[in-house]
């Protein structure tokens, strides 16, 4: 056999080759995830974030299959070698290079496209290149059909192993360098079977690169909890005491003297200095006027909505639904979130459930005197459809007959169509009584709340009872709440469904003009 000629190679051989195949397939898939994950975390979004990554995805696959025409045969083994060193390396650094642009450069969501561009590329040489090394061993219908088979089940593992295994143990930014170590395997093991096929000197060569991009990676590995510090911190102006990416989102706590902040995915949650005037409205509000019993929580997993309903002495039960279990375990136990929520979540009057809140709704029979929701702002589709009519005909059902519902709505000044729509949606909902109010929140700006009931209910302040003890909410700003400036008012903004989360268009449009 002549050197760097892939004529009838082995059977050894083509069992290599047909490892590079399944290794191919299960990378690929991968590094498509883990930019699309990337991106739906520091830019929100996910649907667009994925709806991208996939389009440039299989569109510079295309390009790369048309370019692999341009490889003479006499050169295909040597140059497939080459390519898998450079998809190890682009595929490999593609998340630390995001987080890199982050951080230091204005010109991630290019970064992005650019990262999934040339992956694309160097992924879409793969099969073509490796169906022409096999054209020997098996006739073109056995040769397309073993290879396209083979890189499915690749990609069929993949998708299974990454959000079950590799998101929860190692995060999208050591995933991404062991792939791209994995990758490498491809070309490393061919460089050894194939060995009596290469001139010496190409062996060398090609032996310095792949050792030289082995240790790049490895490199990267092995300081990549000191990278992450180095970048998170970059992202925040204040120290970061904690950070971990969860299953589910990026969780950040940044603490500058006596301030204590929660980031989730890079947007504030709360502010140690004035979340009491956040919380003191989203939980007195409505539970003011009679003597509930029995509240549900969905969100609020640090534990700051819990501590002011435990100031309430008739309160009898209360099940707090959390996605997250890192953040209720860090409420629990982070000595920061201890003390702020003053160690809410110790009490044996709370019942906590980690599940969707959509889900837990639909699983759940026990019927509420209250149902506060604080979640998240509805920044992509998925926390969207928390905000939808169908959440909120949950919401209905679950719900006591004099009972009465609270979410926080978002910015009636930043993002005010999304918070009409909120109240659009609730009303669309069925609930008979809708009453949109908002606060002053110095680290939020103007913030909105929407309480509901499903019957005619007047909320009447005389004065707070004796028991409970604010900082800011008091009878005047109570009634002040329920006031909205000619600015501020409702222009016939649409609710939001599972089928149109319209929430979702509002609150992207109005927000992209405040950051």
């Amino acid at each position: 056999m002549h050197a760097g000629n892939p004529a009838a190679p082995s059977s050894t051989h083509v069992k290599v080759l047909i490892f590079s195949t399944f290794i191919a397939g299960l990378c690929s898939i991968v590094y498509e995830l883990l930019i699309a994950t990337t991106g739906s975390y520091f830019l929100g979004d996910s649907i667009r974030q994925f709806s991208l990554v996939i389009g440039f995805y299989m569109a510079f696959m295309g390009v790369g299959s048309y370019l692999s025409r341009l490889i003479p045969d006499r050169l295909l083994l040597q140059a497939f070698v080459l390519f898998e060193i450079l998809l190890g390396l682009a595929g490999g650094l593609s998340v630390p290079l995001l987080y890199f642009s982050f951080a230091y450069l204005e010109f991630f969501q290019g970064a992005l496209l650019l990262a999934t561009s040339l992956v694309g590329v160097l992924i879409g040489l793969e099969i073509p290149l490796l169906s022409r090394l096999m054209s020997h061993n098996f006739p073109l219908k056995d040769n397309i059909s073993n290879i396209l088979s083979l890189d499915y089940l690749g990609a069929l593992i993949a998708t299974l192993l990454f959000p079950f295994l590799l998101l929860p143990l190692m995060g999208v930014f050591k995933t991404s360098l062991i792939f791209g170590l994995i990758n490498m395997s491809i070309g490393f093991t061919i460089i050894y079977f194939f060995a009596d096929t290469l001139k010496t000197t190409l062996k060398r060569v090609l032996f310095f690169y792949i050792v030289t991009a082995l240790s790049l990676l490895v490199l990267t590995f092995v300081f990549s909890k000191s990278l992450l510090a180095v970048w998170t911190q970059e992202l925040y102006k204040d120290r970061v005491v904690f950070a971990k990416e969860t299953p589910y989102q990026q969780v950040v706590i940044t603490k500058y003297k006596e301030d204590v902040r929660l980031f989730l995915n890079g947007n504030l949650q709360f502010s140690a200095i004035d979340e009491y005037r956040y919380h003191e409205a989203l939980v007195h509000i409505p539970m003011l006027g009679k003597d509930y019993k029995r509240v549900l929580v969905l969100g609020g997993g640090d534990g700051l909505a819990v501590r002011e309903l435990l100031k309430y002495p008739a309160l009898e039960a209360m099940t707090l639904v959390d996605l997250d279990p890192t953040i209720t375990e860090l409420a629990k136990t982070n000595p920061h979130l201890v003390k702020a929520n003053q160690n809410a979540l110790a009490s044996d009057k709370l019942t906590i459930i980690h599940q969707d809140a959509f889900v837990f709704l639909r699983e759940n029979t026990e019927l509420f005197d209250v149902v506060i929701i604080d979640l998240p702002d509805p920044n992509n589709t998925s926390l969207a459809r928390l905000y939808s009519r169908e959440f909120y005909w949950s919401i209905y059902a679950k719900l006591a007959p004099s009972g009465r519902m609270v979410t926080q709505a978002t910015s009636p000044y930043y993002a005010n169509d999304a918070f009409w729509s909120i109240a659009a949606s609730i009303r669309s909902a069925g609930f008979k009584t809708v009453m949109p109010y908002h606060v002053n929140i110095p680290s939020f700006g103007e913030w909105g709340f929407v309480m509901a009931s499903k019957e005619d209910d007047q909320l009447i302040v005389n004065d707070l009872p004796d028991f409970l003890q604010t900082r800011y909410l008091d009878k005047h700003n109570i009634e002040r709440a329920f006031v909205f400036g000619k600015d501020l008012q409702a222009q016939n903004q649409a609710p939001s469904t599972l089928d149109s989360p319209k929430v979702l268009d509002y609150y992207l449009t109005s927000w992209k003009y405040w950051r």
